[in-house]
């Protein structure tokens, strides 16, 4: 396999996103002046498939330089906000799975050393075998399979060696990124993006907090009957390398293919870990990304990856399921009241309290009416755009919102869970799951009521 050198300096990094935007506005510039002579039909064949091909190759480039650059590919992959026409989505989806998933590109003898320089010893002398295989690549690291002496099956994810100045140029060429970005998807929010991006890369660098992240989750679910978070071993766990229990199970792109009542079945699971995690722990995962979580063969689910990590403080916790039920009871100036005094709009004043509430029914409706939702790609795209987007219907009226850093991290955890469950296809009443955090009430599904025992039990 050929190894590709990560860029690592300003210059460098700026020299591959430069280039590739200027080459996607000649290409983008050549295919107009060809359409000149053609019919408006073929013409505008070509240019949706020009940018096709221009999503393709940014998304791509994002993910072959790292760090936050290829956090952002790995988002634009699977989340779909209209980056290509709607008749080549799951062409698009299809090109860009691998990218979750992106064959590394960093020799073993390399990663080798930074393992060594954590661990203060060498490999040998810490593992009883060491795959140099890798079996996954994360944004800012790969990950190994190994053996510990005592006979434990465990993963070892490393950082890749500087990455961490890779991150550093990757902030500096931030604005150039989405400048490249917006070039594809003139209504996205970029600078929210930007601001998101930064505030998190620095905590998912540090391999120690994100052990914390996982011990805290590992000890909320031991024991769980249908979810999983492998333990942490914290005696081999460094700022650049964690190693953890190794769990196997099927990956995403698998699962796409399995019957409707189990894809409802894992949809409802990972609905009820991301959301649950939120509104029932004030702590969650931030990143519900396909490659984050394995079905294993017992039909439980293991959850990955804990780096983007969010805790909230219980007044914003309740404050945001305060305004579910609002939006459930048809209750608009309740909600106004809410979202004014939490600070989302400076000026309520200037608000409609109907148009707040259309605004937010549009962006969480999907699971606070009380129906089946059969999820797909196209909803999750509408939601999106109609919650975050230039072209929402919304724009006019809520332009001017704003959003404490604590809710804007959740609207990301949901909008990326709701991706998910809808390139799974799965449906089911997300309202009755959810209404057990929104109200206390019982469990409807068999899912809710194995929970409900296990924290009945957690809790005598």
């Amino acid at each position: 396999m050929a190894r590709d050198k990560m860029p690592t300096s300003r210059v460098a990094r700026t020299a591959r996103i430069g280039g590739l935007a200027a080459g996607q506005a000649v290409r983008q510039a050549g295919t107009r002046a060809a359409n000149v002579g053609r019919s408006k039909e073929s013409g505008d064949a070509a240019l949706e498939r020009r940018h096709l091909e221009a999503a393709e190759q940014i998304v791509t480039a994002l993910g072959s330089m790292k760090g936050a650059a290829m956090k952002l590919g790995q988002v634009m992959s699977f989340l779909d906000v209209g980056l290509v026409p709607e008749e080549h989505r799951e062409e698009f989806q299809a090109r860009l799975a691998a990218l979750r998933d992106a064959a590394p590109t960093v020799a073993f003898k390399d990663m080798r050393k930074v393992i060594e320089q954590e661990l203060d010893d060498s490999i040998d002398e810490v593992f009883a075998t060491f795959d140099d295989e890798p079996i996954a690549a994360a944004s800012i690291g790969q990950v190994y399979r190994a053996t510990l002496h005592d006979g434990r099956d465990v993963v070892v994810k490393v950082q890749y060696p500087g990455v961490a100045a890779a991150v550093r140029s990757d902030m500096q060429n931030l604005g150039l990124m989405m400048r490249l970005v917006k070039r594809l998807a003139p209504g996205m929010d970029a600078k929210a993006i930007a601001d998101e991006i930064r505030s998190r890369i620095d905590e998912e660098l540090d391999y120690e907090l994100e052990a914390q992240n996982q011990r805290s989750l590992a000890r909320i679910f031991r024991g769980h009957p249908f979810i999983v978070v492998p333990d942490v071993v914290t005696r081999l766990s460094r700022e650049r390398v964690i190693v953890s229990e190794f769990v196997e199970g099927m990956g995403f792109e698998e699962l796409k293919e399995l019957p409707q009542e189990e894809r409802d079945r894992i949809g409802e699971i990972v609905f009820r870990f991301f959301f649950g995690c939120l509104y029932r722990h004030h702590q969650f995962s931030g990143d519900p990304h396909p490659g984050n979580f394995l079905v294993q063969p017992d039909g439980r689910i293991a959850f990955l990856d804990f780096g983007l990590f969010k805790r909230m403080p219980p007044e914003a916790v309740e404050m945001e399921l305060a305004c579910q039920r609002a939006v459930t009871e048809d209750d608009a100036d309740t909600l106004k009241d809410l979202l004014g005094a939490s600070g989302f709009l400076p000026h309520p004043e200037k608000v409609d309290a109907a148009a707040i509430m259309s605004y937010v029914r549009d962006s969480i409706w999907w699971y606070t009416i009380d129906e089946h939702v059969q999820l797909t790609p196209e909803i999750a795209t509408r939601v999106v755009i109609e919650s975050s987007d230039m072209r929402s219907s919304h724009f006019r009226d809520m332009r001017h919102q704003d959003i404490h850093p604590d809710h804007l991290f959740g609207r990301r955890m949901e909008m990326l869970t709701l991706a998910v469950l809808s390139q799974l296809r799965a449906g089911g009443n997300w309202h009755r799951i959810a209404r057990e955090w929104m109200y206390g009430d019982e469990p409807v599904t068999e899912l809710g009521r194995q929970e409900a025992d296990f924290y009945a039990g957690a809790a005598a």
